[in-house]
């Protein structure tokens, strides 16, 4: 008789202020019959083998999200929700989780308002599955950027055996003609290459990692501790060194950042369903 198979969580940030797009991002209609960002991240995640889904959500529209997962999610999705009290930021949406990790020794964690893709997710759900941990997908940055407006992206650096060495963050990065991409925050190199791998905020880690998160938040009571940051710390501080495997995907990652990106999220999701790279109807296995 084989051992049960140790349930493999996802975490959605859904706790986010959306201050650029100027609305409820996670609940904005990108999908063919209107559906939202954060049911197509859902319905991806489950059917990649990710049950239970925890969403973190605000104080401030929690209530909002809560009623539009009741009245669209079928009821066999296991989904869980966390408060996160103040906006401290992601490390603090993830601690804000932690009972729900009770007897899990790797999880997951999105973005509740980014689109990532059926395979990414199902690259990340196989990854924790067959007992891996701590680990980033990479996205390459032309397949993660939708639009003309000035986007932040984090680039991957990576050792020679494909492990994380850190996340540069690149602001005010823009598509220039020729298929290059422009980074306008004043550093070098200017020029970035289309296929260099970006974080999207999508992870993987061990639960064995909890005291780290908890350390990295200690004496902030004002601020934002951000994943990335933690993660630079894990990879290259100066306490004990952890590993993260990059995982990388060929996947398009695609949000709504400003208001005119919804139209063409709307468009890009239209085409991936042509090209059968996700199923049409949500809840439904490829």
């Amino acid at each position: 008789m084989s051992a049960p198979t140790a349930p493999r969580v996802l975490v959605i940030l859904a706790a986010g202020k959306a201050t650029r797009y100027g609305g409820l991002k996670p609940l904005a209609p990108i999908g063919p019959h209107g559906e939202a960002i954060l049911d197509m991240v859902a319905s991806d995640a489950v059917s990649s083998g990710f049950d239970p889904v925890v969403l973190v959500l605000s104080p401030g529209t929690g209530g909002e999200i809560r009623e539009h997962v009741s009245a669209h999610w079928p009821a066999h999705v296991d989904v869980r929700f966390a408060l996160q009290e103040s906006a401290r930021g992601t490390v603090d949406a993830v601690l804000a989780a932690w009972d729900e990790l009770a007897g899990v020794e790797a999880f997951g964690v999105a973005n509740a308002d980014d689109l990532y893709g059926p395979q990414a997710l199902e690259m990340l759900s196989g990854h924790l599955g067959s007992g891996g941990a701590n680990a980033l997908v990479g996205f390459r940055l032309e397949r993660a950027v939708i639009g003309d407006a000035p986007v932040t992206r984090g680039i991957c650096r990576t050792g020679d055996a494909g492990e994380l060495l850190g996340v540069d963050e690149r602001r005010k990065v823009v598509w220039r003609p020729g298929g290059t991409f422009e980074a306008g925050d004043g550093r070098e190199p200017a020029v970035l290459d289309p296929a260099a791998l970006v974080s999207m905020n999508l992870w993987g880690f061990s639960t064995a990692l909890e005291g780290e998160f908890r350390r990295a938040m200690e004496g902030t009571d004002e601020g934002e501790v951000l994943l990335p940051e933690l993660v630079a710390d894990l990879v290259g501080g100066p306490g004990e060194r952890h590993t993260f495997a990059v995982i990388r995907t060929e996947s398009r990652c695609v949000g709504v950042t400003h208001p005119g990106d919804l139209e063409l999220v709307q468009h890009d999701v239209r085409a991936q369903i042509e090209r059968g790279e996700r199923p049409a109807a949500l809840w439904t296995t490829r």
